[in-house]
């Protein structure tokens, strides 16, 4: 990576939950932040004043190509360090055979199709030994799934790992890090707010595997703790 002082992320999904902090903790440490959202996000904003220009705002509805078009033309011209695409939605502990077509569609849509078409949008943004990396979960690993639940969750986390695993195959030589993140069960609209870790606890440390990987070669998949994730 470039020299602390200008290192440069882009955070996709950093309205609330784990990309809020993600977006401050990376400012925190001197990085120059992009962080996106899809609607006003009155404590993301919060953040970019306190931060005094070294965090700004760009709106994003992930989903829509037509708005990651418009977002790669704005920020041409600018090279990024760090991509870091977060984004989940979760709807529900339903078994498979209940879950409804439209509910399959828009997690799918949501979880593995959107973040797939970000980083390709905007990997041509990142520098020479830059970072692609994506949020994922060890609900997506196959060889841990022994407790049953969360079918539908489970199976996009598993297929965003199986594209990203496609795409670092078609993109070998690209010369950039790519990451898959399993940030732990963390107390968020999404993994519940009986969860045992708090994002200000767990994204530090993720913050520490994405700068201690910068260069690494090939795809890996890791938690918090820099350990791997079986898939």
């Amino acid at each position: 990576m470039s020299a602390t002082s200008n290192r440069r992320a882009l955070v996709i999904g950093a309205s609330r939950g784990l990309g809020l902090v993600l977006a401050d903790e990376l400012a925190r440490r001197g990085w120059q932040v992009i962080a996106t959202t899809r609607r006003e996000s009155s404590e993301l904003q919060a953040n970019a004043d306190a931060w005094n220009g070294r965090l700004e705002i760009e709106s994003l509805e992930m989903t829509s190509p037509v708005e990651l078009s418009a977002l790669r033309e704005r920020l041409e011209g600018r090279r990024l360090d760090l991509l870091f695409v977060n984004a989940a939605i979760d709807r529900g502990n339903l078994p498979i055979d209940e879950v409804p077509t439209d509910m399959f569609t828009e997690v799918m849509i949501t979880n593995v199709l959107s973040p797939l078409r970000a980083v390709e949008a905007l990997r041509g943004l990142v520098a020479p030994g830059g970072t692609v990396a994506v949020m994922s979960s060890d609900q997506g690993s196959i060889s841990r799934n022994t407790e049953d639940g969360y079918e539908l969750y489970k199976a996009s986390k598993a297929a965003l790992n199986q594209l990203m695993r496609s795409y670092t195959t078609r993109n070998a030589d690209d010369g950039h890090t790519k990451l898959l993140i399993d940030p732990g069960h963390n107390r968020t609209r999404l993994g519940g707010f009986d969860a045992p870790l708090a994002p200000r606890e767990s994204i530090p440390a993720v913050v520490d595997v994405l700068e201690a990987q910068a260069g690494a070669p090939g795809l890996q998949f890791l938690d918090r703790h820099g350990e791997t994730v079986p898939w």
